[in-house]
């Protein structure tokens, strides 16, 4: 089995609505996602002969995925008020709505889909909160 891994970071602020610690303020992390993939065999023909996929390849789809959350305030759909939504916004400032928890287990979870609806055979993807704390999901 062969396996390639590629990363890309982003800036970003989050915080966990209805959590019971610091983590219930809005705060920043530079993010890391790491993903894998893995094939058995490698590509017989062409210009990829001898890769599972091109790395430029593997790396731009993860790179935009970091790239989409970059400089932005992720937050969970319905834990802020319209109006608080809407002042943010009057003010210029960049906001992510995601349907879930912004914590690093779901963030591995969504990663993991998007990169499998791009068509790569996505084995693992790890994302760093911070340098010592990470979640893993993968099949």
């Amino acid at each position: 089995m062969y396996k390639l891994k590629t990363k890309a970071e982003f800036d970003s602020a989050h915080f966990l609505s209805g959590y019971n610690g610091k983590c219930a303020n809005i705060h920043g992390h530079r993010w890391c996602i790491e993903a894998e993939i893995s094939g058995s065999t490698l590509q017989k023909e062409g210009e990829k002969r001898g890769m599972i996929i091109d790395f430029g390849d593997f790396k731009k789809a993860v790179r935009a995925i970091a790239d989409s959350f970059d400089h932005t305030l992720i937050y969970e759909s319905d834990s802020l008020r319209p109006e608080t939504v809407n002042a943010l916004k009057s003010e210029g400032f960049s906001l992510t709505e995601v349907p879930f928890r912004p914590t690093a287990e779901n963030f591995a979870e969504h990663f993991f889909g998007l990169l499998r609806d791009k068509g790569l055979n996505i084995t693992s993807v790890t994302v760093y909160e911070t340098p010592d704390n990470c979640a893993v999901y993968e099949v």
